[in-house]
């Protein structure tokens, strides 16, 4: 090391640039740039929800460092998801004061004991969908909703049932493993997974939600057929992905659903072929799909997490051979009651997190297909801010005014 610092002392020198001083100060941003985070409690700035149904507040937080099968992640990119919006408006219940976000992709900036997955310096996304690789549910060759840190039973912990995060001296608390509204964050091995190191973060965090989730309702779970009919309810981020699934699918007709018009022209743009407006017509919009596609369409998506959407998008399929499936997470007080008859004439219904993909296994891949162009990626973000406008960004959201806003840090 001293070599080095010499020849770069010569190199000045000879070039007859910079004053021993300057030589001096930018030997110490070296030493500086060389010291390392690890093991060490880092200050970050995050936007911490103290009060539901209130802005995010700026705040600097402690980051503790990782303990065994652990990482600590230096967020580069999140974006911002209606599942978020639905913890700030209390319709998905959490314990206070928390750290949202699970839209993001970073870098590794240190692990704990034992981690063999990543390495420091790694491109990374933090997966809102674990994937440990062991369980019943891992090794079962349709399923994804991992046991060990199950989606419909969340932890607001780490699995010792602490948090990592501190701010004002409380404790802060994670959400759905991943908590990316920080400058830094810690994630379980099994909630991590390396990608391509030329991968265009700001770009590719999408595939840690929303597009991945869309994308494989669509090629996965209702598994498209060339031709057939489709109905998308929502043309949010979700519902814009599940457009780019079926249309991938060979589709020969994608109906887009919405009630906010200035989204029809994005989703033309992605794949529709038309869209229409529930409050365009006098009856429910499940009469309409089925005079639309002489009976009900093929396959319908629930992209938005509302009771009647669901069986409005239920009943739009073809009573006889229709697939239907639930993508949008309603509330946790909304439940359905269902006449079985509606399924019993041969419907299918299903639901899925993420897609249905593996999360570990499949990520990579879509990264490496949005980075070989396979998919319009770009189309989806309409808003890039400073992550400290982060509640600017809900206001988009909550407008309608922004398919997905991506906060950069």
């Amino acid at each position: 090391m001293q070599t080095q610092y010499l020849a770069l002392y010569m190199i000045c020198v000879l070039k007859q640039e910079g004053s021993p001083q300057e030589f001096t100060s930018l030997l110490a941003c070296r030493e500086d740039r060389n010291m390392s985070t690890a093991g060490k409690v880092i200050r970050c700035k995050a936007a911490v929800l103290w009060e539901l149904k209130k802005p995010f507040s700026i705040e600097e937080v402690e980051v503790a460092p990782p303990k065994a099968y652990e990482v600590r992640i230096k967020m580069v990119a999140t974006g911002i998801c209606h599942s978020d919006e639905y913890v700030v408006t209390g319709d998905f219940a959490v314990t206070l004061p928390v750290i949202l976000g699970h839209e993001g992709a970073g870098i590794v900036e240190s692990i704990g004991e034992g981690v063999t997955a990543v390495k420091p310096g790694d491109k990374v996304i933090p997966l809102c969908l674990p994937q440990c690789g062991t369980c019943v549910v891992c090794k079962h060759p349709e399923a994804n909703n991992c046991v060990r840190l199950r989606m419909n039973n969340p932890r607001w912990t780490r699995q010792d049932g602490t948090t990592r995060f501190t701010c004002r001296g409380k404790p802060v608390y994670h959400v759905i493993h991943t908590s990316t509204f920080s400058e830094y964050t810690v994630v379980d091995e099994i909630s991590i997974v390396k990608i391509d190191a030329a991968a265009p973060l700001e770009k590719v965090c999408l595939i840690g939600c929303g597009f991945t989730t869309g994308y494989g309702s669509a090629v996965k779970v209702a598994k498209v057929t060339p031709g057939s009919t489709c109905a998308v309810f929502g043309l949010g981020g979700v519902g814009l992905s599940t457009v780019i699934g079926c249309k991938a699918a060979g589709a020969a007709r994608i109906i887009g659903v919405d009630i906010n018009k200035s989204k029809f022209a994005k989703a033309k743009a992605l794949g529709a072929t038309e869209c229409i407006s529930p409050q365009d017509f006098q009856k429910p919009i499940h009469e309409v799909l089925m005079e639309m596609s002489g009976g009900g369409v093929d396959f319908s998506f629930e992209a938005i997490g509302q009771i009647d959407t669901v069986l409005e998008a239920l009943l739009s399929c073809h009573e006889a051979f229709g697939v239907s499936v639930v993508i949008g997470e309603p509330p946790d007080s909304q439940k359905v009651s269902v006449d079985p008859m509606l399924l019993l004439t041969g419907r299918t219904w299903k639901g899925t997190f993420f897609g249905g993909f593996k999360s570990k296994d499949s990520v990579p891949e879509l990264v490496t297909d949005v980075m070989a162009n396979k998919f319009p990626l770009d189309l989806l973000i309409t808003n890039v801010l400073p992550f400290e406008k982060v509640n600017e960004g809900f206001d988009l959201l909550r407008s309608g005014k922004s398919v997905r806003t991506i906060l950069k840090f």
